[in-house]
């Protein structure tokens, strides 16, 4: 074992079994052990502050001059991991970048990204692009980064050579993508994809609204935010998570929810977890904090497909969280340059800013609803990390890497856009007063401070 390098102690740390106070050692970039917030780990004489008495009871052996940091009533959560974002770099970098998004995430307290195949160009749909995305982001993150790969009409020989590299799944549109170059897939295309990711034991991630009912709904324009909602209905999306469903069911493809928006699909995901099919959900920070009612004629960073929906769909989206049908939160970051969201919902861009406040939002809404910071954890850490197979992700407990949030959750703040790390200061949050400041976040043991990239590109976890 590698000598202790760091300790941290906290009367709050979340940990799988609960929330308690302990101390957490750290060597090599993992955790090495959980231990009673009172327990001595460092004997005297090392160069480092002592925790106690002499006589280490702790799980030695300890460097010369390891960091300890008393953390007091500050919480102590595992780094969050975000499996849905659009960095769009390279070819947009404008919108976003690896530099931006990467020290937004780290001071929202998010320690790992995996960045979906568009809207850079080129998209991440061959091993040649995923390699261009690769070199672009090499020497730039601040945390932990890995890559979805895309499935698109026509690349089916791509996919296991994607697959062989390391990208954690494929992203598949059931619609148009909003963007020329990532084409959505046709009924026969997601079956023949579903297959060939089937038999790669893969994961297939999808955009899940059905453009047959997109094509017949009234067509978005102007500043009056209901005209937008009425041009992307629940049953677009209710339709095409059934149509996945079926696939699922007689393929046997692992398969993904992205973004769910409709709540009125949350029976019929239930019925098909409990029949076995392969299948897991998302939802995200706006659809859980912002409802349709709020929102101001011509307010387009609010704009996101599918869309922000009412009240009562917010209480149900809450209910299946809290029930286990839907499995995690994730940010869907989809930002944009300003002038893109002009204030007319058919041609502003559609996608919301929430990279560094995903955290601070999801807790305001959950403490008010009467959850807990452990139940914040296992959506927003816990469940993404298990979604892409990162085991060594996701939790306080020995062996994982030591990647932490410190958060001071009962401390307010009110959002400012300019003060962002996104490259772009647009944000439906803004000037909201959120619950949660994040106080600082460690990636494998070390402090991020936002000037040093130290985040690793990562790959898939092979099967042992």
């Amino acid at each position: 074992m590698p000598p202790v390098e760091l300790v941290l102690r906290s009367t709050r740390v979340v940990t799988p079994e609960g929330i308690r106070p302990a101390t957490v050692t750290v060597a090599g970039g993992r955790i090495t052990a959980v231990l009673p917030y009172g327990a001595d780990v460092l004997p005297s004489g090392t160069g480092a502050l002592p925790c106690g008495a002499d006589a280490p009871r702790g799980p030695g052996p300890y460097a010369s001059g390891a960091v300890v940091e008393d953390l007091g009533d500050d919480v102590l959560l595992p780094g969050l991991v975000d499996t849905h974002v659009h960095i769009n770099d390279p070819g947009r970098a404008e919108w976003e970048g690896f530099a931006t998004a990467t020290r937004a995430a780290a001071a929202g307290g998010i320690t790992t990204l995996v960045d979906m195949p568009l809207n850079s160009l080129p998209p991440t749909t061959t091993l040649e692009h995923l390699r261009i995305k690769q070199d672009a982001a090499r020497g730039k993150a601040h945390v932990d980064l890995g890559f979805w790969g895309g499935a698109l009409p026509g690349n089916l020989a791509d996919l296991r050579p994607l697959h062989d590299a390391g990208v954690f799944g494929f992203k598949a549109f059931l619609s148009p993508s909003g963007v020329e170059e990532f084409p959505s897939l046709a009924p026969g295309d997601l079956e023949a994809a579903a297959a060939r990711i089937a038999a790669l034991d893969g994961l297939l991630i999808v955009h899940a609204e059905d453009p047959g009912h997109l094509a017949r709904a009234p067509q978005p324009g102007g500043a009056r935010y209901s005209g937008f909602l009425a041009s992307r209905p629940r049953a677009a999306e209710n339709d095409a998570i059934a149509r996945l469903i079926a696939v699922a069911r007689r393929l046997g493809t692992r398969v993904h929810v992205l973004h769910l928006s409709s709540s009125d699909a949350l029976p019929v995901i239930a019925a098909a977890k409990a029949d076995g099919v392969r299948i897991t959900v998302e939802t995200c920070p706006h659809f859980l904090t912002l409802t349709a009612e709020e929102v101001p004629d011509g307010a387009t960073e609010f704009k996101c497909c599918p869309p922000i929906r009412e009240a009562a769909n917010q209480d149900a989206l809450w209910a299946g969280l809290a029930d286990g049908t839907v499995d995690c939160v994730v940010s869907d970051h989809s930002p944009c340059t300003t002038d893109l969201k002009v204030p007319d919902f058919g041609r502003a861009w559609g996608g919301i800013s929430s990279l560094q406040l995903g955290l601070p939002a999801v807790w305001t809404e959950a403490r008010r609803r009467g959850h807990t910071l452990h139940d914040l954890a296992r959506w927003m850490s816990g469940g993404p990390a298990a979604l892409a197979g990162l085991h060594h992700k996701g939790a306080i407990e020995a062996g994982r890497d030591a990647d932490f949030a410190v958060l001071a959750p009962d401390e307010t703040f009110t959002v400012d856009p300019a003060a962002l790390h996104h490259r772009n200061p647009v944000t439906a949050y803004a000037g909201k007063t959120l619950h949660g400041v994040v106080r600082a976040t460690w990636l494998r043991g070390r402090r991020v401070t936002g000037r040093e990239p130290t985040g690793l590109l990562l790959e898939r976890q092979r099967s042992a």
